[in-house]
């Protein structure tokens, strides 16, 4: 028996083995891996087994985490690898199923706003007794918010030493030695001369039991930025790599079924609609059509290939009629406009009290959002079968456990009768959080009575995808009389409360007009990151609670995204109002941040800062995101962004985006770089386009040419480079694309002599 921070394992392989959770109530669950033949589970983590012919062990890792392209699947099992002392070309990986062995307690902690408000500092605690409950018992296996290293890195390290422990028990035992005087290296064991495989010791391996206590390595993983200059090759190249570039990698899009049907889909406006009428007539012309399907708000064809399919919905004419708010771009700008202007503020944070300075401030601007599409490459895609009552499920998604609950619902089944199978998701940036795609396919499938895949067309993605809240903010600063410090801040946002209602949607299963009911509250976590770390003796973070009456949702970089672009683009302002030099100016005012300030010198040095004076072209933005871990300790991950850009004909040109990067202890920097690098290029496309007005519900840019997203050719110059650091790792995904739209609004600044205060930063009008 093994007992962790996590539970304890009470026997191993199939028979009715248990899983143990502490410190609580002891909570027993079914350990969730199932053993094949030939593979011995050694905990909720880890398999490991012998491959035909005996001669190689193999370590099978669940992967508890939706793989969207972030490497995650590669960086879970490479923590265990490295842990267990593994051969990392002997490491397989599948998906975990739905478990509370995996539950998330740092994603519950961190949401407890949203699931437990009138209490929620009761619940901030990753490690308290609140939290750990609240995520057993969903339970919550949600892939968001960068907490993946945090909320697992410690339980997969114990799954490898376990094994480690086992695997070196068996061999002291034969040699004669002490079990830790061993040690585990690419699948062997050795003993000074002495060596054994994997393979050969695993018999008598999975017969030891691991130490109460696991005994991990004295250094968790890491790998230092010097060693790993960028081209150089990874000493863990990702799992899904070779498979991916030969096209034989499965996402959700390429499952197929004997028998299997395939179906379109038509939704009504955004926000709250009805199909009020359609023409099913019309549908039966079409060649190879199965079926028609519709709901209260959809309706879907089923033919036997998806363009049939998607033909026959068309020819239909499906029509919708409002039982509710519509998304109307106009009516936003006048819910902002006037919320902004004319609505009661609410102190969220303060430091002092800014308000008498700001009588008279010194600088006051005001700064646009509109709403930002998430618009993955794949578009949403679900595979339903019923066979002998149980409902299985084929999806992508970041919340599988609500996804089972949503298709439940829809077939009208208990949710223990419903089968979740995650599949790779093609990009999501947060769309993925979205399982209404679950409900429709496992309604479909329950009429119909085949397999059935259900895909959303690009237009479909665009209409029922809800996008990023749109938001205005108005800045108020002070600066001392000669103009050498700020004083006093304040920032104004009038935001809905996006956090609550998406919250609703993806913790509760509520619907989208339900959840709009929720917008006009306090909500903290839809102005994170407002409060500038700056030392500003005088600063304050207000919002404006207003309904839009449209939906919003969860997107990459959250509340961050923008407002890291508000504080510094207001910044730069300032120190253009002081006459001060923009990077000398932010590092004056970052008195004990030093890890912030190494970031804004190494950007400077990597951009070869010439002082964002007036033609340059250049501009500087930095920012820092942090996720507490529990236990009082939290993971800060920081940056700074030096954007070199220009005005062409028009169009926003940025030729070179330099970054440095602080994410702490590093495990894997060749995904490290891919997630600052995608999301540098992610914060480029959301800086220069990725936006759309809507017009009685229906997207004005609804197809991914008309997002303004820039091309191949239109992708700077890049260059990063990391902090060498001991403190805890942080997640890269979000942080990557936080400060690039201030960045390149502040280059712009300096190129033109026009200041940028919307985004996309376009619509700005050059």
């Amino acid at each position: 028996m093994r007992l962790t921070r996590r539970g304890m394992l009470v026997g191993a392989g199939v028979g009715g083995a248990l899983l143990i959770a502490f410190p609580l109530i002891p909570r027993r669950y079914p350990v969730p891996l199932e053993a094949g033949k030939g593979e011995h589970v050694v905990d909720a983590f880890l398999k490991v087994g012998r491959v035909k012919g005996g001669k190689d062990c193999i370590l099978t890792v669940a992967v508890p985490l939706c793989e969207m392209g972030q490497g995650v699947t590669t960086l879970v099992a490479q923590i265990v690898a490295d842990e267990a002392g593994a051969d990392w070309r002997k490491v397989a990986v599948e998906a975990a199923p739905i478990s509370p062995a995996y539950a998330d307690p740092v994603l519950s902690a961190k949401w407890a706003p949203l699931w437990m408000p009138a209490f929620a500092s009761l619940g901030e605690d990753a490690e308290g007794m609140l939290a750990r409950l609240h995520a057993e018992r969903g339970p919550l296996m949600v892939t968001a918010d960068g907490t993946a290293l945090a909320a697992f890195e410690t339980p997969l390290r114990e799954a490898g030493a376990a094994l480690r422990a086992m695997m070196a028990q068996a061999a002291a035992d034969k040699w004669g030695v002490g079990w830790e005087e061993c040690e585990t290296k690419d699948s062997f064991v050795t003993h000074g001369a002495k060596r054994l495989s994997f393979a050969e010791l695993l018999d008598a391996a999975v017969d030891y039991d691991p130490p109460s206590v696991p005994v991990l390595r004295a250094e968790p993983p890491r790998e230092k930025p010097g060693q790993f200059p960028e081209g150089a090759p990874p000493h863990h190249p990702r799992l899904d790599l070779p498979a991916k570039v030969d096209g034989s990698f499965s996402f959700a899009g390429d499952v197929r079924l004997p028998g299997m049907v395939y179906a379109a889909i038509a939704h009504g406006p955004q926000g709250a609609s009805y199909l009020s009428s359609y023409d099913k007539q019309a549908a039966a012309a079409v060649r190879g059509l199965v079926g028609v399907v519709h709901a209260k708000r959809w309706l879907a064809a089923v033919a036997t290939d998806w363009f049939s399919a998607d033909k026959a919905v068309r020819a239909m004419e499906p029509r919708f009629k409002a039982d509710g708010p519509i998304a109307d771009a106009e009516k936003v700008l006048v819910a902002l406009d006037k919320a902004l202007t004319k609505g009661e503020p609410e102190r969220l944070l303060a430091e002092g009290d800014p308000d008498a300075l700001l009588a008279k401030p010194s600088l006051t601007v005001r700064y646009d959002v509109e709403p930002a599409f998430h618009a993955p490459l794949e578009t949403a895609s679900a595979t339903a079968r019923m066979r002998q009552g149980l409902l299985e499920l084929w999806i992508a998604t970041q919340a599988p456990e609500r996804a089972r609950r949503a298709a439940a619902r829809a077939a009208g089944l208990s949710r223990r009768d419903v089968i979740v199978y995650p599949m790779h998701a093609g990009g999501s940036f947060d769309a993925r959080l979205d399982v209404r795609i679950a409900g429709e396919v496992a309604a479909i499938c329950k009429v119909i009575g085949k397999p059935v895949q259900l895909t959303y067309s690009r237009w479909q993605e665009a209409l029922a995808g809800i996008p990023r809240t749109p938001v205005s903010a108005q800045l108020d600063g002070a600066l001392s009389p000669d103009k050498t410090r700020v004083l006093g801040w304040r920032a104004r946002l009038a935001v809905p409360a996006t956090a609550i209602e998406s919250g609703a949607r993806v913790l509760d299963g509520w619907g989208v007009k339900q959840a709009l009911d929720l917008q006009d509250q306090i909500d903290p976590m839809a102005c994170e990151g407002a409060m500038p770390l700056y030392r500003i003796p005088e600063k304050a973070v207000e919002q404006v609670p207003l309904a839009l009456r449209q939906p919003t949702a969860r997107f990459r970089g959250q509340a961050h995204g923008y407002t890291a672009f508000f504080t510094e683009s207001f910044v730069d302002e300032l120190a253009h109002a002081a006459g001060k030099e923009p990077l000398s100016f932010r590092v004056g005012m970052l008195e004990g941040e030093p890890r912030l300030i190494a970031c804004l010198q190494g950007a400077g040095r990597l951009a070869q800062w010439g002082g964002g004076i007036e033609a340059s072209g250049q501009g500087i933005a930095c920012h820092q995101m942090e996720l507490a871990s529990g236990g009082g300790a939290s993971a800060k991950g920081l940056i700074a962004v030096v954007a070199t850009a220009r005005s062409e004909a028009g169009v926003v040109r940025v030729d070179r985006l330099s970054a440095y990067v602080d994410i702490g202890r590093i495990i894997n920097m060749d995904i490290a770089r891919q997630q600052i690098e995608g999301g540098l290029m992610f914060g480029l496309a959301h800086a220069v386009g990725g936006a759309s007005g809507y017009a009685k519900g229906r997207p004005l840019a609804g197809r991914l040419s008309q997002l303004g997203l820039p091309l191949l050719a239109d992708c700077p110059k890049v260059d990063i480079a990391f902090a060498d650091s001991n403190e805890d790792p942080f997640d890269p995904g979000e942080l990557g694309m936080v400060a690039v739209a201030p960045a390149i609004a502040n280059a712009l600044f300096s190129a033109t002599g026009v200041r940028f205060r919307r985004l996309p930063l376009i619509s700005e009008g050059l």
